[in-house]
């Protein structure tokens, strides 16, 4: 795994040891940040961007987003066995300082969300077997997280059936191997 673009392009993302992380793979990385440039459907300048990137795992969207210049990235991981790589990951983008680390179980305390701080892009990627997507989106919607305009961005497997909150509307959808990535917004 590796930075795809931007100023750290090229860089080298640290990867789990353990079975309990599934990165996000450079090519539906690539294509995520491809819709997020060109879509006709929404539009968001990454620069100006702030960013939540919850379930961060290595920190790879995260990452991408600090490596094209958004404004502030928001990681919220809470797994033991993945937050030390999480941080040497970031460690090793030298005078980056623009992010923060939240240690939180989102689903158990999710007051975090109820912030001044609101985010142009909010990237969803919990386990493949989660089944409670609905709770986090209607806890973001609940606290205003995202800003208007902006986009919720969920990667999931590709034969996932999630049902959302009739409040969030799908956008766009695109396979890419196992996996399906939803780009929604809420109404």
């Amino acid at each position: 795994m590796r930075i795809i673009s931007g100023t750290f392009k090229g860089k080298k993302i640290l990867e789990p040891k353990d079975k309990e992380t599934r990165p996000l793979k450079d090519l539906t990385k690539e294509s995520i940040f491809n819709i997020i440039n060109h879509s006709n459907k929404f539009s968001i300048n990454l620069e100006k961007s702030y960013v939540l990137d919850l379930f961060s795992g290595t920190g790879s969207f995260g990452l991408e987003c600090l490596s094209r210049k958004a404004k502030h990235v928001n990681f919220v991981e809470n797994y033991k066995g993945i937050l030390p790589i999480l941080k040497k990951n970031l460690s090793n983008l030298k005078k980056v300082n623009n992010y923060s680390i939240i240690e939180k179980n989102i689903f158990i305390d999710c007051d975090f969300l109820e912030t001044k701080e609101k985010f142009d892009i909010i990237f969803l990627d919990p386990p493949y077997k989660e089944k409670e997507i609905n709770d986090i989106l209607n806890n973001l919607y609940k606290f205003k997280t995202l800003k208007p305009g902006g986009i919720i961005i969920i990667h999931r497997h590709k034969k996932e059936k999630d049902s959302f909150p009739e409040k969030f509307k799908i956008i766009e959808e695109k396979k890419y191997g196992i996996s399906k990535i939803i780009f929604g917004k809420f109404i």
